[in-house]
């Protein structure tokens, strides 16, 4: 009987001890930085549903405490659009900005923000989450020692504010015009002198007449920066970013670092932030398109006909010569255009008649 409660014991202190380190691991506190490439006060990205901020405070929440996060606006801690080199060498754990920023470093990063007349934001998170896209996201940032993850979504963005209406593809030649990503290389080609600015440099850019023409988000975030006051002319549906993602990197080495519960909870957070910011873009959009045209004067239209085809035309061939200089962007491409094969006639059968019958009728 001794014998047999020695061993008992002996048994379960052996695997309290075997225990401790996974309860410490479990317990262990960590203080992150992020930085955003995004002003601080930003609608969206940096204030209000969905944010930097937001997300930060749900981690937080979620994880009891357990994960801190300190958000940093632009030019904060660092500039702008520093922030991948930023996570990547462990300057800071954390950035929120949108992939297409680092075009320069990768040029498939494109794809996981938006493309140019690609999926809307129910199709974009099919193919993220469901389409083998997030999977692809994170073998492209791999190699930078990063670990990418969906975080909002701004829904369908407007083409942008222009000086003068746009009536012919030959307006285009000579405009210079503030537009990121693809969008700016397909413009790019037909003339316009594009220009890459941070959200807090394009109004004083705009109405000092440095550039012509700007596209930034749409009617709630454009109104805060005053852009209606700059230009008057607001083309419409935007054919460049109809639904654009925002992007969490997270230095793959802290990554690694968490517990599998805090990664779940980073996870889960993110894909809420998700959610709930392209609604709150949805509700905002719609009050502040009503009172720029209601009360400020705005001329809000979509561009012509023959301009969106020429748009087209020139994406085809920008996405083609991005394929075929680099595989790793081919592989992007057929996935996300393999999705949308499937995912174009679900959307005509639905959402297409949603728009023409019940919001026509």
């Amino acid at each position: 009987m001794k014998r047999r409660k020695f061993l008992a014991t002996t048994t379960a202190a052996a695997a309290v001890g075997m225990a401790a380190p996974r309860i410490a691991r479990a317990q262990t506190r960590f203080e992150w930085k992020m930085t955003s490439a995004y002003p601080p006060g930003s609608p969206f990205y940096m204030d209000g549903p969905g944010s930097a901020t937001d997300l930060a405070k749900r981690i937080e929440a979620m994880s009891g405490g357990r994960l801190k996060i300190q958000v940093f606006g632009a030019g904060e801690l660092i500039p702008a659009l520093e922030g991948f080199d930023a996570v990547r060498t462990g300057a800071v754990e954390m950035n929120h900005a949108n992939a297409y920023f680092w075009a320069g470093k990768t040029f498939a990063a494109q794809y996981f923000t938006a493309v140019p007349f690609g999926l809307n934001f129910q199709g974009m998170n099919a193919w993220l989450y469901d389409g083998g896209g997030l999977e692809l996201w994170r073998e492209v940032y791999a190699p930078f020692g990063l670990v990418p993850l969906p975080c909002g979504n701004t829904g369908i963005q407007m083409t942008g504010w222009f000086r003068k209406p746009i009536q012919s593809v030959e307006d285009l030649k000579g405009l210079k015009m503030r537009i990121p990503g693809l969008a700016g290389k397909v413009y790019a080609s037909l003339g316009v002198d594009v220009k890459l600015l941070p959200g807090g440099e394009i109004f004083p850019a705009l109405e000092r007449g440095v550039i012509d023409a700007a596209e930034f988000v749409g009617p709630y975030q454009d109104r805060r920066l005053g852009l209606h006051k700059a230009a008057k002319y607001y083309h419409t549906t935007g054919w460049h970013e109809t639904a654009t993602v925002s992007e969490l990197i997270v230095n793959k080495a802290a990554w690694d670092k968490l517990p599998k519960d805090l990664q779940a909870i980073i996870e889960n957070a993110c894909a809420a932030c998700n959610v709930v910011s392209e609604a709150w873009c949805q509700k905002t959009n719609a009050e502040a398109m009503e009172d720029l045209v209601k009360n400020h004067g705005v001329i809000a239209q979509p561009l012509p006909d023959e301009v969106v085809k020429r748009l087209r035309e020139v994406t085809n061939e920008v996405l083609a010569d991005a394929v075929a200089k680099d595989a790793l962007t081919k592989k992007v491409h057929e996935s996300y255009m393999a999705f949308m094969k499937i995912y174009q006639p679900w959307a005509r059968q639905s959402e297409s008649v949603y728009h023409q019958r019940i919001l026509g009728a």
